[in-house]
């Protein structure tokens, strides 16, 4: 059987259950792995031929030094933590997970939409603080309230998650506007490609749906920012990086957008210092989007079952 090393299983080793993927080979847990020792990770792996991660780096220089590995598993849809060019150049073949989360993610999106516009969590602990037991009036709020009613989303990308996120957005009424970048052929008659600066300058809310790449890095920054509304609302649960974070903090406490909310950072977990943490209505959860019982359940299935596949030598969720 084949020698299976799991690097970090952390997020799915508390409430799952690996047995299927014991069945498949002579599995090795790790809870958490570095992610800047080389050297470490090469000691984990060894003479594995298969290597299930979900956030350990592997490099060209750790994958060119395992002349044994044949399959990297990615516990996730994006695969900016594997360097893939090096895998194809060494004969090994990467998976990842692409379709897992999406309804969680365009769940979790609305969430973090809904806390902004509806403060719900504002309201409740004033509530628990007695705020409302002192109030003189039946009501209060103590901050402003937002309808989403005929306000536009603009959608940057429009992948599977994307696409949930415009039908939630659809049933609230709002309209739905996006930008990809290839044209996309769309049914639907309420929702409308557009250019990037046309989003940029008509949207009331912006949700980055796109992975990570050397252009997609820092597409919001001071000089998108220029070009939106200021009271725009940014939405960001793809990648911490997409998004410059000093210049939006900036736009925040200069109340040149609105607000941000945001599941990711640039670097996780967040550092002390990021100025997102000082930032005005800027809502920051960590990184929690994928993580509902039934969407992990999903994923372990999923990474099981592309192993499986490639196994018997099929060829399922393969990075070309």
């Amino acid at each position: 059987m084949e020698n299976i090393v799991i690097l970090d299983g952390y997020e799915l080793n508390n409430d799952l259950d690996w047995s299927k993927l014991k069945n498949l080979g002579n599995c090795t847990f790790y809870n958490r792995s570095p992610i800047n020792d080389d050297k470490e990770v090469l000691k984990r792996i060894g003479d594995a031929g298969i290597v299930i991660t979900h956030k350990t780096p592997l490099n060209d220089h750790v994958i060119s030094n395992l002349p044994k590995l044949k399959y990297i598993g990615i516990m996730g849809t994006g695969y900016d933590v594997v360097n893939i060019q090096s895998a194809h150049r060494n004969n090994v073949v990467v998976t990842n997970v692409p379709t897992y989360a999406s309804d969680a993610v365009a769940q979790f999106t609305f969430s973090l939409l809904l806390e902004i516009t509806s403060q719900v969590g504002l309201h409740n602990q004033l509530v628990h603080n007695n705020k409302w037991a002192e109030a003189p009036d039946f009501t209060f709020w103590g901050k402003s309230l937002y309808e989403l009613k005929d306000k536009t989303l603009g959608l940057i990308g429009y992948g599977h998650i994307a696409k949930k996120v415009a039908k939630i957005a659809h049933a609230f009424s709002m309209n739905v506007i996006f930008y990809n970048h290839k044209s996309k052929t769309i049914p639907e008659n309420w929702i409308k490609q557009v250019t990037l600066d046309e989003l940029f300058e008509n949207s009331d809310i912006i949700s980055l749906h796109v992975i990570q790449t050397p252009d997609t890095i820092n597409m919001i920054n001071k000089s998108t920012i220029s070009k939106m509304k200021p009271t725009v609302i940014i939405l960001n649960t793809s990648r911490g990086k997409l998004i410059n974070e000093q210049d939006i903090a900036d736009a925040l406490n200069s109340e040149n957008i609105y607000a941000l909310g945001t599941d990711v950072v640039s670097n996780e977990p967040i550092s002390k210092n990021n100025p997102l943490l000082g930032a005005k209505n800027c809502f920051i959860t960590p990184h929690i989007a994928w993580a509902p019982l039934e969407t992990r359940e999903r994923l372990l299935e999923i990474t099981i079952t592309n192993l499986q596949s490639y196994l018997i030598g099929k060829k399922k969720n393969i990075i070309v």
